[in-house]
Order: C-alpha cells, then structure tokens, then sequence
C-alpha cells in the first residue's frame, strides 16, 4: 500500500512508533520499498523491521531499573560520561545488530538512516550548540513539522544507505551519529567526517521519499509529536500520537513513560486502520 515510510526522530518517544507499526503492518501488509529514519527514529525503523520490538523494550526495561538519575556523577569523576545513555544505546546496538540481523535488513529492503552534516569550517562543539539551539527554538516557537532552521545555517542532510554497510560497526557509527546530539549523545563520525543528529536537518525525513511521491506512489510518514495540522502533500499520509507523550528524549529511568509511549502507539494504530477501513468502504 504505501511504497516510502518514514520514521521521525524524538528519543524515547519513537517507542509510540513500535506500538504503531506492530498494531498496522502485518493488517494492511506493509511492506515499503524505502524506509528512512532519522535519530532514534532510525532505530525504530531498523529494529520494528526485524520483529525485534519485545526484545528492545525488555533490554530498556531491565535499563531503567533502580535508576534514580539521568546522570552518572561516580562514572565522570572516574573519567567516564557524566550522561551514560550514549554507551547505553551504544551497547544496544552492538547487542541487536549482529551480521546476520545486518544480512536480514538489506535482503529486506533499501534503508535509509538520516544524518546531518555541520557546516564544514565550523569547529564540531560550536556547530553542535548552534544546531541544537536553533532546533529547540523553532521548535517552540513555530512547531514544524518539517523544521528548517538546521539548512538555513548550513547543516547539510545526509543519507546512510544500509546496503553499504559492509560490517555491524559501519551500521551502528551510522545509528549513533543520526542520534548524536551532544553531551547527551557523542558526536558521530561517518566517512571520516563529523555527523550530528538527522533532525538538525529535519526531524521527520520525509524529503528521502520524494522521489517516490513525484512518481505517483504513496508514503507514510511516522510522527512522534501531536501536531494540530501538518503539510498536505499529494499521495503523502502522516500518523502522529493522538496525545503528547509524556517521557523525556534521554531518560534511562523512566519505563513508565517508555509504555506509556508504546502503548498510546498501539491504541492509535488500531484508530489508523479504522480510519482507513472507513474511508475504503465509502471511497
């Protein structure tokens, strides 16, 4: 039914995007041509794909365990990261994505993981405070769907194609630096150059699918944010969470939320599919 999906990125919140395609894709048979993703949408793409949605969220569950800060103060004092959800991640990731889950994914499909390129003379720390700030700005200000404050400094999109990884360690560098939003997440480093988070660009990548969209044939596009309105474009769907998620981007504590998100993706998946029942019977 829909050739491109999309997968937007928001952290923890991309948990509402697990719910949501479990619920919808084995109903409409959804199997897209192109999946792309940015940040920990990225994620949420690859490991949905593979049916490793259980698996990912009682590894976060056992996480979030007894933690009572999203910092790590005994750790920095002993050199360590004082936010440790990056090596947390990090170690997800190595876990999850073993050569024959990697193999699984490229005879699968062409996925596409979203990065964004700082401006190239730009010392990394500086871009990465300006990038974010301009982002969290917009955000707030204006709520995009589609943000574009990233381009307008001079950060430039990027696409990882996931038949080009040749090894696990080529597809997680990728992964982390389409999350990398510093200190919370290290900066990445693809191709022997610097990569920041891909929602600097724009958080919900849709822009990989045009060419799909100019051909005639339909997307999907995965939101994590209850946006009032968002763009109307030909042979363009979006889904977004009927309700704001209430769980922080980086928690490593808070499993509640963490459900909280999964299951709200659920209940507006089986909405999705009525939807599309109703308009099917009266198209």
């Amino acid at each position: 039914m829909f050739a491109g999906l999309a997968f937007a990125g928001g952290g923890n919140r991309c948990y509402w995007q697990g719910g949501f395609y479990e619920t919808v894709a084995p109903r409409i048979g959804l199997a897209p041509r192109r999946v792309v993703g940015a940040s920990a949408g990225a994620f949420a793409m690859l490991y949905t794909a593979l049916g490793l949605g259980p698996t990912v969220r009682e590894r976060v569950r056992e996480g979030c365990l007894g933690r009572t800060s999203e910092m790590d103060w005994r750790g920095f004092r002993q050199g360590g990261r004082l936010f440790p959800v990056g090596e947390m991640y990090r170690t997800l990731l190595t876990e999850l994505f073993t050569p024959e889950n990697l193999a699984a994914l490229q005879a699968q499909g062409d996925f596409l993981i979203a990065i964004s390129r700082p401006p190239r003379f730009w010392p990394l720390p500086v871009a990465a405070a300006l990038g974010i700030g301009a982002y969290q700005l917009e955000k707030r200000l204006r709520r995009p769907v589609h943000p574009t404050a990233g381009r307008r400094l001079g950060f430039v999109p990027d696409l990882i194609r996931l038949a080009d990884c040749t090894t696990p360690e080529e597809l997680i560098a990728a992964l982390m630096a389409s999350a990398a939003v510093p200190p919370f997440m290290p900066a990445g480093l693809v191709d022997r150059r610097a990569a920041l988070d891909g929602g600097l660009v724009d958080s919900a990548p849709a822009w990989a699918l045009t060419e799909l969209e100019q051909a005639g044939e339909p997307t999907l596009v995965l939101l994590t944010r209850p946006f009032a309105e968002v763009p109307s474009v030909p042979g363009r769907t979006y889904a977004r969470p009927s309700q704001t998620i209430p769980v922080s981007q980086f928690t490593i504590r808070n499993w509640e939320g963490i459900r909280f998100a999964y299951e709200l993706g659920i209940r507006d998946g089986e909405d999705f599919l009525r939807r599309m029942e109703v308009a099917t019977r009266t198209g």
